[in-house]
């Protein structure tokens, strides 16, 4: 490890700490994926934004890491309470789709919603369904002394395992478990290992098990796939809080059954808080949520939106509007530029030296990963007329492999992103902007502003003394 000793805040222990890795040589780190029944609104994927600061940060300080995103497309019920149907059968039945479409269609496009995020791919990505085989095994060895089985499936006595709850702080207390209330749970909090299909129906996804014909629960999964790829102790889980008070407290419950202790499974816990927004958008029940691809139709890149998360820290709740997204987006356009002009400069004398940033840097991702902290340092550093353009570039390569914006790469006119509602191409606006030239150098004022206003009607700003020239004009 280089630099300042990284701390990062436990939510098991409701603390900052250390993080000093089991093996140096490899850091384990799971992060719960995407349910694959439908596109991930932009609330889910802030918590991918956040996870992959985290990996991009131990990379970063000089640790290899192992980091594993699972995809569920099968086991999670329409509740996180663990009630309701399967979210996959629930949309194959609306849908009038085949179910394994449904998930690889659903799959791909997160795994787009990724790259266009730039987040780095992860180690592994495995499928719920390609591992039910070892979730049964799993099953059936805690089913004796933690589980019992009733009609509908097998379930976990929560009252078998130590400190149950102690993740969302409230152990023993039904009110916040939240759980389904089945006809003889033993306890409140008891959550199914098993669901068997219920007499008479069939459902597309479903597999043979000594509990009967049926499907994994939605908590089994990760405790599978995480043991099955990172062992049964690994250094980090992380999650969106709303994890923080069901999904794994169950998951710890199931590890320390599997190993018969008190061990959690991972070393830390970790939680991304939410993404609000006032609009009610960020939830897909209501049928109307805002996804990545929503954001470009509006006009704006993605990485505005990666910059945008970044500007909060991971364990603040961020508000959306589009008025904080446009704000990123030209905060963005400007780096760009800045970095533009560093690299046309080419070589100048300079008094001043950008090591002092590269600490800055470090003391604030080793803070938390307090991002909020480490932008200004990026702006000042790239403003520093002190420090030669090349030694700034070379400083900027470590920004960008821990922010993840590739400034390096990008261009301004890379980051115009047409609008869906623009009445205009761009090769019209490129022609229409020569014969705005050609008017004002004629002097014909009255015909150049007309142009100007008619570009604007169509949704495009006229930049006059920009070496851009133009770019969309957004309308939030």
């Amino acid at each position: 490890m280089t630099g300042a000793p990284l701390i990062l805040y436990n939510s098991l222990t409701r603390s900052a700490e250390p993080f000093r890795p089991l093996d140096p040589g490899n850091v384990r780190v799971y992060s719960c994926g995407p349910t694959v029944y439908n596109y991930a609104h932009v609330g889910n994927l802030r918590a991918y934004v956040f996870t992959d600061t985290l990996a991009r940060t131990i990379r970063w300080k000089g640790w290899p890491i192992t980091h594993v995103i699972n995809i569920t497309d099968v086991g999670h019920l329409t509740s996180d309470a663990d009630a309701g149907d399967d979210k996959m059968e629930a949309a194959a039945r609306a849908q009038g789709r085949d179910i394994w479409a449904i998930a690889r269609h659903y799959t791909d496009a997160f795994k787009q919603n990724l790259a266009d995020l730039n987040i780095t791919p992860p180690t592994h990505l495995p499928l719920a369904t390609d591992h039910v085989a070892e979730m049964i095994e799993w099953g059936i060895r805690i089913a004796d002394r933690h589980c019992y089985q009733l009609a509908d499936g097998l379930y976990f006595d929560t009252t078998t395992v130590p400190d149950y709850g102690r993740l969302a702080g409230a152990a023993d207390d039904a009110a916040h478990a939240r759980i389904e209330a089945v006809a003889g749970k033993r306890h409140p909090q008891d959550f199914a290992i098993w669901r068997a299909t219920p007499p008479g129906e069939t459902r597309q996804m479903e597999w043979d098990s000594p509990w009967g014909r049926g499907a994994p629960g939605w908590h089994l999964e990760c405790s599978v796939m995480a043991a099955k790829y990172l062992g049964p102790a690994f250094d980090i889980h992380t999650g969106g809080i709303d994890h923080r008070e069901i999904h794994h407290p169950n998951e710890i419950a199931q590890n320390q059954a599997h190993c018969e202790c008190a061990d959690t499974g991972a070393q830390l816990w970790m939680h991304n808080n939410f993404l609000v927004d006032r609009t009610g958008k960020m939830s897909k029940s209501s049928g109307e949520f805002l996804t990545l691809a929503r954001l470009v139709e509006r006009g704006f890149h993605p990485l505005a939106y990666r910059l945008m998360c970044l500007q909060a820290h991971y364990r603040s709740e961020l508000e959306f509007s589009w008025e904080n997204l446009a704000a990123a987006q030209v905060r963005l356009k400007r780096m760009v530029h800045a970095v533009a002009a560093l690299k046309a400069r080419g070589e100048a004398p300079a008094t001043g030296s950008a090591a002092a940033y590269r600490e800055q840097l470090d003391a604030a991702l080793s803070d938390d990963l307090n991002t909020p902290r480490a932008l200004p340092v990026l702006d000042a550093m790239l403003a520093d007329k002190k420090v030669s353009p090349a030694d700034r570039l070379a400083m900027l390569a470590e920004f960008d492999a821990v922010l993840g914006l590739d400034l390096l790469q990008r261009d301004r006119a890379g980051l115009r992103v047409r609008p869906a509602s623009a009445t205009i191409d761009a090769a019209t606006i490129e022609a229409r902007l020569v014969e705005r030239r050609e008017a004002r150098a004629a002097k014909d004022f009255p015909r150049s502003d007309a142009i100007r206003d008619a570009l604007a009607a169509a949704g495009v700003e006229v930049m006059d003394g920009d070496p851009l020239g133009w770019d969309w004009k957004l309308n939030p």
